[in-house]
């Protein structure tokens, strides 16, 4: 079998599965459960919630496009997150970056909270980051790149190169940009996190998650938490989101120029203090971005020039961006970390990894880019009057 280029794998895994009937695309298996051949003999399916068709396919096409060796699919994008959490004993340290996710670092906490694990939160833009990882002799180290919702670069070789002096598991949160545009098993890391909800899916209708590992044995470990606490994905959904995988790539390409655009177009704004975009050339880490990225995807936050009162007025003023948490879809979403996506942070958490109230986020979609770019200008302007 030739080596398959991303696009081909995305649009091609799973098509002509069907045996039976020579359906072209994979039919949905919503059978709870499959019989046994003989007495004491399964079949590949005993049961829905430890396997199915459907599941199946789209883990091993995310595997396939990821570089690792097995995929689990999970119902939602947290639960994703907390099953590689099953790795962890109460023993063990946990280093997480201080601007993740407001839902994983509540997640991180929280288990920290009551005892089930041990969390150290480092900076993994400084310099130092890498001997504080050595010194917390972690056992997994987590990575999110780049980060939501500041879009600050993680050197992931140089993190990985760290945790390995220590034995550390290196996993990455690859949501931001997908398969399509970073592969961070092929950089070091043993396990890869989605919420497939967002880019994989790419359609805002399907909840899911999905975590691939490098090794068979980390996935067959995984597989059987999964399995054991109930967070597999139901048949219906995978089916919808490998529907969504297979424009991936075509997608994200209309994301990031229209992303692209955009951000060009809030740095040069008056009403605008600073754009977070690693496609810019002044983003701090442009270089990081070009060299362990194959793209800059399509999220863009940036800080608006006043308080809280201003950033509202601008979030409910615009009319082609959605007001909604999420990222991903077709449709531009924008929010307001603060009160939305991050909420769940201490505000003292929340303010040292750079979300005030001044910061909002948009979810570039595949619109018409001068149609998005004169929205912002109309609500720049309705800003302004007083």
């Amino acid at each position: 079998m030739p080596k398959l280029n991303k696009q081909t794998i995305a649009v091609r895994h799973g098509i002509e599965a069907d045996q039976h009937h020579g359906a072209v695309v994979p039919p949905i298996y919503l059978s709870t459960t499959y019989s046994f051949a003989d007495f004491d003999t399964k079949r590949q399916y005993d049961y829905g919630r430890s396997g199915n068709p459907n599941r199946d396919i789209l883990a091993e096409a995310l595997a396939e496009l990821e570089g690792g060796a097995r995929g689990i699919i999970t119902a939602t994008g947290m639960a994703a997150v907390h099953l590689v959490t099953q790795l962890l004993t109460p023993a063990d340290t946990l280093v997480i970056p201080h601007d993740c996710y407001g839902g994983s670092y509540r997640l991180f906490t929280s288990l920290a909270k009551r005892g089930l694990l041990q969390v150290k939160v480092v900076d993994f833009t400084t310099a130092e980051c890498y001997q504080q990882l050595i010194d917390a002799k972690p056992k997994l180290v987590w990575i999110e790149t780049p980060s939501n919702p500041i879009l600050r670069l993680t050197d992931i070789k140089s993190v990985c190169a760290a945790a390995a002096q220590v034995g550390a598991l290196v996993a990455a949160d690859n949501t931001f940009l997908s398969p399509a545009l970073q592969n961070p098993l092929a950089q070091g890391c043993d396990v890869v996190v989605h919420s497939t909800t967002k880019y994989i899916n790419g359609h805002s209708d399907v909840v899911g998650g999905a975590v691939i590992c490098k090794t068979p044995e980390l996935g067959e470990e995984l597989a059987w938490w999964a399995n054991n606490i109930g967070i597999t994905g139901a048949p219906f959904d995978s089916y919808l989101i490998l529907r969504g995988l297979r424009t991936l790539k075509v997608r994200l390409r209309q994301h990031e120029e229209n992303a692209q655009a955009i951000a060009e177009y809030l740095e040069q704004h008056p009403g605008v203090e600073k754009v977070y975009y690693p496609g810019l050339a002044s983003h701090p880490q442009h270089e990081l971005a070009k060299a362990q990225q194959s793209g800059f995807g399509g999220m863009v936050s940036f800080d608006i020039k006043g308080e809280l009162k201003d950033s509202a007025k601008f979030l409910t003023s615009v009319q082609q961006f959605t007001l909604a948490e999420s990222l991903g879809g077709v449709e531009s979403l924008i929010c307001h970390p603060a009160t939305m996506t991050h909420a769940g942070m201490d505000k003292e958490a929340r303010l040292a990894a750079g979300v005030g109230d001044t910061l909002i986020r948009i979810s570039v979609g595949i619109e018409d880019q001068e149609d998005l770019i004169a929205d912002l200008e109309r609500a720049f302007a309705q800003l302004h009057q007083s």
